[in-house]
């Protein structure tokens, strides 16, 4: 069976880049995959998918557009929240050009997608299964997928600030692990990126309440870290809001070294213009069980941490 969001679902927040307040809200949907509805544009089409090749910019976040030019970024953590509890369709309304930033994690949009609860839409669960490997390399940054049996993240990152320094993890994505290991953890940053940004007009939106910033051995968070290793887990809770944008789960083992949005998104784009290197296959009950949502509810809220 497929899933669904049981009730809507209904956060408001400020945009990390644009500084923008806006309305998100998670209806149920039975069909369409994850779609994206933004309610202030009214005089043409106001609903992008949310598909791989939709994404127009990853500079900042990930941003998708449709053909009549209506777009929303930021998706990367909504993302990750709707494949790591499983949901499979919905359609979400928004009413500005940027998804709420919220603690600058996952987890509040994972709190209010399992409190809601969720429900089973009919049809055969599907996945993309990888074939054969597949990679993408520029100047030292590196994404690739190999065959696996369930979806695995292996990711590493190599900052010169003290307080992020070199971080390496690898995790499956099974028995909850992304709600219970990398939904918490925040995007981050270093003082004088923020201060740049700040200063060309983005980033309007950013604070401590929302991002973890770093100056040299110097985390300026009161309380520091949520884990020792928030920084790398973060990118991996990205990687796979980024994979999410297939269209169906993806089962094979993820590596980045040093990637982002960019490096995650032609990485789905060279998997699905390479001949015979993904299928598309209907999961029995016990491959479902593997995928990344399989079997979390509201109880999973209290393991994590």
């Amino acid at each position: 069976m497929q899933t669904t969001v049981k009730t809507a679902v209904t956060l408001i927040g400020t945009g990390l880049h644009s500084g923008r307040p806006a309305r998100l809200v998670i209806h149920p949907a039975e069909t369409g995959g994850i779609r994206f509805r933004r309610v202030d544009i009214t005089d043409r089409d106001n609903v992008i998918p949310a598909l791989y090749d939709r994404v127009t910019d990853t500079q900042l976040c990930t941003l998708i557009s449709n053909d009549a030019g209506a777009s929303v970024g930021t998706i990367e953590h909504v993302m990750a929240a709707l494949a790591g509890t499983g949901v499979t369709h919905a359609m979400i309304d928004i009413d500005g050009p940027e998804v709420p930033i919220m603690d600058g994690s996952a987890w509040r949009f994972v709190q209010a997608i399992l409190r809601a609860g969720l429900a089973p839409v009919a049809g055969p669960r599907k996945a993309i299964r990888v074939l054969k490997t597949v990679r993408d390399e520029q100047g030292g940054v590196i994404a690739e997928l190999s065959p696996a049996e369930m979806l695995t993240i292996d990711f590493a990152i190599d900052f010169p600030d003290a307080a992020i320094g070199r971080q390496v993890k690898s995790m499956s994505m099974v028995n909850g692990a992304f709600v219970h290991e990398l939904a918490d953890c925040r995007t981050f940053c270093r003082r004088a990126d923020v201060e740049a940004m700040q200063s060309h007009g983005l980033a309007l939106g950013g604070s401590l309440d929302n991002a973890v910033v770093v100056e040299g051995d110097k985390v300026l968070n009161p309380g520091g870290f949520r884990r020792t290793d928030e920084c790398v887990r973060h990118k991996m809770l990205d990687a796979l809001g980024d994979l999410a944008l297939a269209g169906a789960p993806i089962l094979g083992a993820y590596r980045g070294e040093r990637a982002g949005h960019g490096a995650t998104n032609r990485l789905l784009r060279r998997l699905f213009a390479t001949p015979g290197a993904w299928e598309e296959v209907v999961l029995d009950a016990e491959a479902a069980s593997l995928l990344p949502g399989a079997g979390v509810d509201a109880a999973d809220l209290r393991r994590v941490g």
